[in-house]
């Protein structure tokens, strides 16, 4: 961000310009129309339900945002059809950098594998800002739930077909991902049970209603820690800063079984490039200060390396992600 006096210099300059082209009889450059940006309340689109890992991500971020900024962002949380709703909203708004859209692996990834009638395309239809953050899935069972292993989870399930269920926020969701993976590595045969959000199916998970589900670091560690519900194994390579207790999934016995959970901010394409630059210097400011490296360490997300957070490197990471999503997905049959 500009210092205000560098800010105030600039605007001084430009307008001493702009009065110049006027007198001249030309035209203002319509790329000089951002300089004024942000000068209302931006909206920060969550699609979805509020309380679940992207939405408390989105709202930790946006506070800082909207301080560097100088103006509010607001967080929405038009949630349903597996982040859809709310993307395909953002996909339709002006590209003016007022409206924008937290969208994760779901909603701009595995949306194109489950959805035959997407309302739009998580790459053509978005102008990429940041990568914000990965974090790993994390398998967790009701506490008497007779099994405290992956392999004992396995054996549990294919002894009783049809019968052991992992609840998700609903089709295309993270957790539906993860319960789609480990089905095809282990032929565990798990069932489906979509939810409107994470937190109802926690909340079944700890009563006995559902025996498991694949859940996020950021929300399913307090409950891990409490003794609420058992973590089995890290859907990833390598143990969870957050549960540094949890096996990761090569300790577990199943090396293979990888589900990164990812969340990133867009904005509606043809944003112009100055706009851009302004929300990527605001989200580089939140990620250089130590209250918010803090918090990310407890919410188990790892901020992606420097060059990683580029627009064009979100931009190669969602057709990467589509890439290797969509034909797992029309595999399992789970459309």
């Amino acid at each position: 961000m500009t210092s205000p006096n560098g800010s105030s210099r600039r605007t001084a300059l430009q307008g001493a310009a702009f009065a110049a082209l006027a007198l001249a009889g030309l035209s203002v450059p319509a790329a000089a129309a951002p300089d004024t940006y942000p000068s209302r309340v931006m909206t920060m689109v969550v699609p979805f339900a509020a309380g679940g890992p992207t939405d408390v991500l989105a709202r930790v971020l946006s506070a800082h945002m909207s301080k560097t900024l100088g103006q509010q962002v607001v967080v929405e949380n038009p949630g349903g059809g597996g982040g859809s709703i709310g993307s395909a909203r953002v996909a339709r708004s002006d590209p003016d950098g007022y409206t924008m859209v937290m969208g994760n692996l779901g909603s701009h990834a595995a949306a194109v594998g489950i959805y035959d009638n997407l309302p739009y395309d998580p790459v053509k239809d978005f102008q990429p800002v940041m990568l914000i953050g990965t974090t790993p899935m994390v398998v967790v069972v009701n506490k008497d739930l007779p099994v405290k292993s992956l392999k004992e989870l396995v054996d549990y399930a294919k002894a009783n077909p049809g019968k052991v269920g992992y609840g998700t926020a609903g089709k295309g969701s993270i957790g539906h991902l993860a319960g789609i993976s480990f089905n095809q590595l282990t032929g565990a045969g798990l069932t489906h049970i979509p939810y409107r959000g994470l937190s109802q199916a926690m909340t079944d998970v700890i009563a006995g209603q559902i025996p498991m589900m694949f859940d996020q670091v950021v929300s399913g560690a307090p409950h891990i820690r409490t003794g609420a519900v058992r973590a089995l194994a890290i859907a990833g390579p390598k143990r969870a800063e957050a549960l540094p207790d949890v096996p990761s999934a090569p300790e577990a016995g199943l090396a293979e079984f990888e589900t990164l959970a990812w969340s990133a901010l867009f904005l509606p394409k043809n944003t112009p490039k100055p706009i851009v630059d302004e929300l990527v210097a605001a989200l580089e400011a939140a990620f250089r200060d130590e209250g918010i490296q803090k918090r990310m360490k407890e919410l188990g997300n790892e901020v992606p390396p420097p060059e990683q957070r580029t627009p064009q490197a979100l931009r190669d990471f969602v057709t990467a992600e589509i890439a290797k999503w969509t034909p797992m997905i029309k595999a399992s049959g789970e459309r």
